[in-house]
């Protein structure tokens, strides 16, 4: 008979949380072992290579300051590829740049201009922006999340910003970031997120989000990761799969929430949703490494990138890939709908686009709306816990954070 300390932790999910758990258990001496149901590690976090482009699952950015990269990842290795900071927001019938001139200086007078035409914000809309990042430069991330638990428009509103800015400029950034354009998500993960934007960058790994995932998965051992292994229920003593049940010391369910529900007898909730509409496109439509808003709310899009432009891996020599994000939009007609969307941008050039592949996410992140708390417990009974970003925070930073203070809990109920 096996006793406790000899069967290992079964991890059920190899995503960001699970791997994160799986490797800090690994390294601390734990034997483990990941089970997955999908033939991958990565969960949402991967990149498929179609026709030379690579594809992630879904538009996807890592911000350069989350806390958890460094301290788990190799992120030199990553070869992080960096989007400028700021903006261009289509309204209007034309482009204005609403840049971060503290971060890149050049894009001074281009946001001024764009200030003083009222396009997009007002001169007061870029002062309050600028006390915003005075007050959030001087809060740490754990007050930040114990802040004012409203909805991100009524804080906006209570901050003075104009409805315009509001509407064109926030609503498309950060509603898609957070999967969110009503911006019903708590100002608690509003506040967390725009930190992160105005003290690091967004970027992308040069190969793909896969990278993250890849990096990860290689500090177990292989004979430890079981893909293709659906999980059909959990105790805190064994997973049972189809072929049998693999006893364990301790069970960690480290999957999306909705899925995490339904193993551990919860009711589900609804998640945000996410499409993304990718394109090979013969010329690229801007030669900027911005992120490209919707001002208009002009269709399903909130924001496109030309990933090409910010990584030339992600398209072979000669084209260009596209990615036309659609927060909460999920449809049949979705990609009908996005390159009418861009023709308006465009012109009719958009017509020679190819689509490659439109994703449509049923979980993209976890609900966040009001009354959002943080860093919720990850024991659900002695021996069976549960992680992922909706334990904590619906980002990479929640994921990886999640499954770390979740293999920590079980070494630490070992001492």
């Amino acid at each position: 008979m096996s006793t406790l300390t000899d069967r290992p932790v079964v991890v059920v999910g190899a995503g960001l949380a699970g791997l994160s758990c799986a490797v800090t258990l690994h390294e601390a001496g734990a034997p483990v072992v990941v089970v997955e149901s999908g033939d991958d590690v990565g969960g949402r976090v991967r990149t498929d290579e179609v026709d030379g482009f690579l594809l992630d699952r879904g538009f996807q950015v890592l911000l350069t300051a989350y806390p958890e990269l460094d301290r788990q990842l190799d992120v030199e290795a990553l070869e992080l590829e960096l989007f400028d900071p700021g903006a261009l927001i289509h309204t209007d019938e034309r482009f204005w740049e609403l840049g971060d001139p503290l971060q890149r200086p050049a894009s001074l007078i281009p946001t001024l201009r764009t200030a003083a035409s009222r396009s997009v914000a007002t001169p007061s809309d870029l002062i309050r922006l600028l006390a915003l990042r005075f007050r959030l430069s001087r809060t740490d991330v754990p007050d930040l999340l114990r802040g004012p638990d409203v909805a991100t428009i009524d804080a906006l509103t209570t901050l003075g910003f104009s409805n315009r800015s509001i509407q064109r400029f926030f609503r498309p950034l950060v509603g898609g970031i957070q999967l969110d354009p009503s911006l019903n998500t708590s100002a608690r993960m509003f506040d967390t997120i725009l930190k992160m934007l105005f003290t690091g960058r967004a970027a992308v790994p040069r190969h793909g989000m896969k990278t993250l995932s890849q990096q990860l998965g290689s500090r177990l051992p292989s004979s430890s990761v079981h893909l293709h292994v659906p999980v059909r229920s959990v105790t805190p003593s064994a997973v049972r799969v189809d072929s049998g049940e693999v006893d364990a010391s301790a069970v960690v369910v480290a999957t999306d929430g909705n899925s995490a529900a339904e193993l551990l007898g919860r009711a589900r909730r609804t998640p945000r949703s996410a499409g993304c509409v990718w394109f090979d496109a013969p010329e690229a439509p801007t030669d900027r490494r911005l992120i490209v808003l919707d001002g208009d709310r002009s269709g399903p899009v909130s924001n496109v990138s030309v990933m090409s432009n910010v990584s030339s891996r992600y398209a072979p020599p000669g084209r260009h890939l596209i990615a036309a994000a659609a927060p909460g939009f999920t449809g049949a007609d979705l990609e009908q709908q996005a390159r009418s969307q861009l023709t308006s941008w465009w012109g009719s050039s958009v017509q020679s686009w190819t689509t490659l592949r439109v994703d449509e996410i049923e979980y993209g992140q976890p609900d966040q709306t009001p009354h959002f708390s943080p860093k919720r417990s990850v024991e659900v009974k002695p021996n069976l816990y549960v992680c992922g970003d909706h334990r904590d925070t619906g980002s990479i930073q929640g994921a990886l954070y999640s499954g770390r203070r979740c293999a920590e809990a079980i070494l630490q109920s070992r001492t």
